[in-house]
């Protein structure tokens, strides 16, 4: 199972996308059998690649905040302390 196949979802995969879309269109019985299963594969790992970057920008963004989180409370308990 994969996504909905919405190609602003996924800019990374769009041409995998477009391409699977119309091996199923051009194979409307052959799908089932395997026709498309090459672009499917494709299309896994370029979902796991794109993944894998959010994945880390998101973890990136995430120690940003914690830092200015720990920046934060530091500054509050000094000024709360004086």
């Amino acid at each position: 199972m994969h996504p909905p196949l919405t190609l602003h979802k996924h800019p990374m995969c769009a041409e995998i996308i477009e391409q699977f879309q119309k091996c199923h269109l051009e194979h409307p019985v052959a799908k089932f059998f395997g026709e498309c299963t090459d672009l499917k594969i494709k299309l896994d790992r370029c979902f796991r690649q794109e993944k894998a970057l959010k994945r880390k920008a998101n973890f990136e963004e995430s120690k940003k905040f914690k830092e200015q989180l720990r920046a934060f409370k530091k500054e509050n308990a000094a000024s709360s302390g004086e």
